[in-house]
């Protein structure tokens, strides 16, 4: 099965539960096991809140693209601020106790929850790229919602 779909998304705070809510009816779709889908949720709702608090600049939008291919679900985040600053296009660094800080711990949650996250910015036009990869399990009724 192949689900593919891309938003953009005015960068104001109740684009950010309609873009979960449409994740969440892909993967309730396609079958993947309710705990992975919860994961890759809370890990868009964190790179989308970042594109609303940081992606300012010449637009107000940001964009979502999610795919399912096999097993695998990528999604990506990508807004038209001032992007990661220069050089910090890898994992961002784990402050000595995150539970301290009032905010910044986004980044840090996407990491836990993907398996596979990358950090980086627009060529040439700067704002951030936020992509994330998750291995999907799937319900056990999914067998047959992929033969139909």
């Amino acid at each position: 099965m192949s689900i593919w779909w891309s938003l953009q998304l005015r960068r104001e705070a109740a684009s950010v539960p309609l873009a979960r809510r449409l994740l969440l009816g892909a993967m309730e779709t396609a079958g993947v096991d309710g705990d992975i889908s919860h994961e890759l949720s809370v890990a868009l709702s964190e790179a989308c809140a970042n594109a609303v608090q940081h992606g300012g600049g010449v637009s107000e939008v940001y964009r979502v693209t999610a795919s399912i291919y096999g097993d695998m679900c990528r999604i990506e985040v990508t807004d038209c601020g001032p992007g990661f600053p220069h050089g910090r296009q890898a994992r961002p660094a784990a402050p000595e106790s995150p539970e301290l800080l009032p905010g910044g711990r986004g980044l840090l949650l996407i990491e836990a929850l993907a398996d596979r996250v990358r950090f980086g910015n627009q060529p040439g036009s700067g704002g951030a790229v936020v992509t994330f990869d998750k291995i999907l399990k799937w319900r056990a009724d999914a067998a047959l919602l992929k033969a139909s």
